[in-house]
């Protein structure tokens, strides 16, 4: 291939590969889209990284950063140059514990990040589904949030600073090691979000939160999905701060209970919170303030855990809510969808609507205390793909219409890219455009995505 004895100059003898298999394995993500590159390297230093981009600047070669290809939007996948992060940036540098924060590289597992500090009782609060095995490089770059998001926000309310490669080759220090930083533009919550279309992240500096002593969750069932969002918004007017706070909609109680039996039959709606405190009187008063609230929404069932089984079980149809949903269909098309908290009842009402319309199922569920819901439009067969995505361009539109957003935490990337002029204008289109000429003259870093 072309390039491949200068990679390889570079990154040295079996960093660069152009085989059948890597470009296979490294050319699609959870979306399952496929867009095959020409070169999957494994940069091993900053200084590398920074030679790659200086090269595929002079030669109009794209690059896109990857982590650990476990992104919902198809935001890491793209032709030419893959950068392979997770094998050689995955080193956790330094937990400051003074300053409650940790450097480290973005190819680290955001799961095994909170194993480490889990002896110094500290944790990254960012939590998606995927925490397990996917790196806290891509949470950033696709600004994730996850069940913790109602409490402590999304991955950008949880970056100090970071090192960043421009498309040039030139190297960026963003942002310093202080909570408050006024100085200048924020390029740091710039960079968040941006997709690898900016630059390439090789080092983050994260807030850390002291973990909570004491732990409850609390399952609470409606006999309908507006009793649950009223109660879920009088519930945060009321002050207390849950830690989690999810739901599933009548269709995700069915498919669950249809396997699982956990749920009563009369239930249409369930609601699931988890509180925490460092003291335990604290957690009972909440609990009880809880329940008070809940009350007057008519609940069906009000259950609090008693014990780590109880936990698991109040937990169980939430986790495994995506799976579930396949009770519907052999394929599914699922966004995440954001309204303001107040109007997701409206929503729901107005996806139910969509669904009749199309002739399609609708099943929601998602974290109702940001307004972040899981909208999964099932498909029987791939002949209503077509129509499929016509609903789905209809559920954007009245999102948009509520003042909500295409996505809360699983990015653009490709899947969404054509839905961006449905959400901004022309003029910010424009801004955008120019912002990443100003960090990308020549439109090398992860191109075509973001309807850029």
């Amino acid at each position: 291939m072309k390039h491949f004895s200068c990679l390889e100059e570079i990154v040295g003898v079996g960093g660069v590969y152009c085989d059948e298999a890597h470009l296979s394995v490294y050319g699609f993500d959870s979306t399952r889209l496929e867009k095959r590159p020409s070169y999957v390297v494994f940069p091993q230093n900053e200084n590398q990284i920074a030679q790659i981009l200086s090269y595929a600047n002079a030669h109009l070669i794209p690059v896109t950063p990857r982590g650990a290809g476990s992104g919902m939007s198809g935001g890491c996948i793209n032709e030419g140059i893959i950068l392979a992060m997770q094998k050689y940036f995955s080193s956790i540098i330094h937990i400051d514990l003074e300053n409650l924060c940790v450097t480290l590289q973005p190819g680290v597992i955001n799961g095994y990040l909170n194993k480490i500090l889990e002896p110094h009782h500290l944790f990254f609060p960012p939590d998606p589904a995927s925490s397990a095995f996917s790196s806290v490089g891509g949470n950033i770059a696709e600004n994730a949030g996850g069940m913790n998001a109602v409490r402590y926000g999304v991955s950008k309310n949880h970056i100090l600073s970071m090192r960043v490669v421009l498309g040039s080759g030139e190297i960026l220090q963003l942002g310093h090691k202080t909570y408050k930083d006024v100085a200048g533009y924020d390029l740091v919550g710039l960079m968040c979000g941006s997709e690898g279309t900016l630059g390439v992240i090789t080092e983050m500096t994260l807030k850390l939160a002291p973990k909570p002593k004491h732990i409850t969750s609390v399952l609470i069932c409606f006999d309908g999905i507006k009793a649950l969002a009223e109660a879920s918004c009088a519930i945060l007017a009321s002050g207390l701060s849950p830690y989690a706070m999810e739901f599933l909609d009548s269709l995700m109680v069915a498919a669950l209970n249809h396997k699982y039996q956990i749920y009563p039959e009369q239930a249409k709606a369930v609601l699931i919170i988890k509180l925490m405190a460092n003291h335990l009187d604290s957690l009972e008063r909440d609990v009880l303030e809880l329940r008070e609230i809940a009350a007057r929404f008519s609940p069906l069932l009000f259950m609090r855990a008693q014990n780590q089984d109880e936990e698991e079980r109040i937990w169980f149809g939430r986790k495994n809510a995506s799976q579930a949903s396949n009770f519907y269909g052999v394929k599914k098309l699922n966004e995440d969808i954001t309204v303001p908290r107040g109007s997701v009842a409206k929503f729901l009402h107005r996806v139910e609507k969509i669904s009749q319309k199309y002739g399609l199922t609708i099943a929601c569920f998602g974290h109702i205390g940001d307004g972040n819901i899981h909208t999964n439009v099932m498909l029987k067969n791939e002949s209503e793909l077509d129509v499929g995505k016509q609903a789905v361009r209809e559920l954007f539109a009245q999102a948009i219409e509520m003042g909500g957003t295409l996505s809360g935490e699983h990015g653009i990337g490709l899947s969404k890219s054509s839905f961006m002029p449905m959400a901004f204008g022309d003029l910010e289109m424009r801004i955008f455009r120019e912002i990443k000429k100003v960090f990308d003259p020549n439109g090398i870093l992860n191109p075509h995505k973001m309807g850029l």
